[in-house]
């Protein structure tokens, strides 16, 4: 099923020709009404006459996390304040948050995405929905709940908190989908089998997004609890989750590009790279009425196909992240991501998905150890057997990382667990 045929099938040259009329109307918005493009067009040149296909998104400037957080809180509106009716938050983990405001009308367009992405998941209005993301700043418990209520599934917001009463209303409201981080999911995974309640529930997919996950995961989740896994993609600053999600053939996520389009570029050169070649993902929100983003770079690699996909969409489809230019790890003069080192744990069998990566620095030499959780039964078998695995995982490592690694064994569950973001990398290095 599509939710909306119309534009998730549309032709590459209707598409195009639409996405050029809203880039130059939304680009004659922003001149006109936000003082920072106006002067950052200025600088350049640019005058909102010279954007009139979408081919000419390539002459406007970038806009970068930064300069949010220079127009704090809402130096980048392109309406009147009287004329927002919700304002969204980032964590602010990594300096001051980024706030983003919407109209009533893009809420309705971010319901929209969000309903076509829960349909391309297989939603339906017979569906009941646990929304287990966090409500509140964040946006990706109110933006999959408003989805889901447009598709007109029973929509339950459980948010985060207490798991075995989220899996004892799992079980009691007959839930087939639910909401969350992969992460998230992983832990309520283990709390099912505590209560041994998995035949008892009726949960058949998941959709899970807010950190990067591998393909091996999402097999391991399906496994586990015998159900369909997603993969969906979201930004505070573009509208929240709603911008891209994998449909039941798993080739990539498919883009909304009818309102937020995506460009692929060089991390080094912001010039434009070609499809299927991976570079930093960029985004223009075409229709945003209450804070517009021209050309924001997302600091996420990815690449593009735009080839139509199995299920009949049309729109293009980004791949499964290789990781953020922000989140890469330098050690040693190599780059180190770590969903590298996810996607090789999770080849092995004797481990479980859950790890932690510690880089230190001693005498002026980086480190970096690993703390694996592995299964039970190596606990009670032999220390010969704890250290042929040790010595496995170390090789395994070193060949994806091409660096030296150190190994910790550790039981299974004793790794901190998370509700929203899981906490992969303690970088000690940024401490001295």
């Amino acid at each position: 099923m599509i939710w909306n045929e119309s534009r998730e099938c549309m032709s590459r040259d209707e598409m195009m020709t639409m996405q050029g009329k809203r880039l130059a109307k939304q680009v004659n918005n922003v001149y006109h009404n936000v003082e920072f493009y106006r002067k950052k067009m200025q600088q350049l040149g640019i005058e909102p006459g010279d954007i009139t296909r979408i081919e000419d998104i390539s002459k406007l400037p970038y806009t970068t996390k930064d300069d949010l957080r220079d127009n704090y809180p809402f130096g980048l509106l392109a309406v009147p304040q009287s004329q927002i009716v919700r304002v969204h938050a980032s964590s602010g983990t990594t300096g001051k948050a980024t706030v983003v405001s919407y109209t009533r009308k893009d809420i309705e367009v971010w319901s929209e995405c969000v309903t076509r992405e829960l349909v391309m998941c297989g939603l339906g209005i017979d569906d009941v929905i646990q929304v287990a993301y966090g409500y509140g700043l964040f946006t990706g418990g109110l933006g999959l709940h408003y989805g889901a209520e447009n598709l007109g599934c029973t929509t339950v917001p459980m948010s985060t908190g207490n798991t075995k009463r989220l899996v004892t209303m799992m079980e009691d409201f007959g839930a087939t989908a639910i909401a969350c981080t992969p992460s998230y999911l992983l832990h309520i995974g283990e709390v099912i089998e505590e209560m041994n309640a998995l035949d008892r529930i009726k949960l058949k997919v998941a959709i899970c997004g807010a950190e990067p996950w591998t393909e091996t995961m999402r097999l391991q989740i399906e496994e586990k609890l015998h159900i369909h896994a997603h993969d969906i993609y979201g930004l505070s600053e573009i509208c929240g989750p709603g911008v891209a999600a994998d449909c039941i053939y798993h080739k990539g996520l498919h883009v909304q590009e009818d309102h937020y389009y995506p460009e692929i570029v060089s991390p080094d050169t912001l010039n434009p790279i070609a499809d299927g070649e991976v570079g930093e993902l960029v985004f223009t929100t075409l229709t945003k009425e209450g804070m517009p983003l021209i050309r924001y770079r997302t600091k996420d690699l990815t690449s593009i196909d735009r080839t139509p996909c199995e299920c009949g969409r049309t729109l293009p489809r980004i791949s499964r992240f290789k990781g953020r230019t922000d989140d890469m790890l330098i050690i040693r003069g190599v780059n180190v991501f770590p969903s590298q080192v996810e996607a090789a744990l999770l080849e092995m069998g004797e481990v479980t998905p859950h790890y932690l990566m510690i880089v230190d620095r001693v005498n002026n030499l980086d480190t970096l150890e690993v703390q694996v959780e592995v299964e039970e039964r190596f606990f009670s078998d032999e220390v010969k057997e704890l250290e042929n695995l040790t010595k496995k995982i170390s090789a395994v490592l070193q060949s994806a990382l091409q660096i030296a690694v150190k190994v910790k064994l550790v039981e299974p569950r004793s790794l901190e667990r998370s509700m929203g973001k899981a906490v992969r990398v303690i970088d000690k290095r940024k401490l001295v």
